[in-house]
C-alpha cells in the first residue's frame, strides 16, 4: 500500500473515530438525525434531500457537515448514506 493511501486511510479512521465519539457523548444525535432524514427523504430530488438533511443536522446538532456536498468528507458521506439506507429499510417495512 502506498504512503498516500495509508495517510488517507488513517485520516478517515480518525475522522470516523471522532464522529463515533460525538455519538457516544450525545446519543440524541442519532435520534435527531433519523427524524430529520425521515422528514426529508421522499421530498424532491434525492441529492437535494441529502443536502437539506446535512444542513439541518449541522444546524440542530453538534455534528458539522459542510453545506457543499463537494466538501463532504468520507465520514460525512458514510453517515448520510447510512441514514438514507435506514430510512429506506424502515419505509420498506410499511
Amino acid at each position: 500500500m502506498s504512503a498516500s493511501s495509508e495517510i488517507q486511510k488513517t485520516r478517515v479512521i480518525n475522522e470516523l473515530r471522532g464522529f463515533i465519539k460525538k455519538l457516544l457523548q450525545d446519543p440524541r444525535i442519532l435520534e435527531q438525525s433519523l427524524d430529520i432524514a425521515r422528514r426529508h427523504f421522499g421530498e424532491g430530488n434525492p441529492e437535494d434531500a441529502l443536502t437539506r438533511i446535512a444542513n439541518e443536522i449541522s444546524d440542530t446538532t453538534s455534528v458539522h457537515i459542510p453545506e457543499d456536498p463537494q466538501e463532504h468528507s468520507e465520514a460525512d458521506k458514510l453517515f448520510l448514506e447510512l441514514l438514507k439506507e435506514v430510512v429506506s429499510e424502515e419505509q420498506a417495512l410499511y
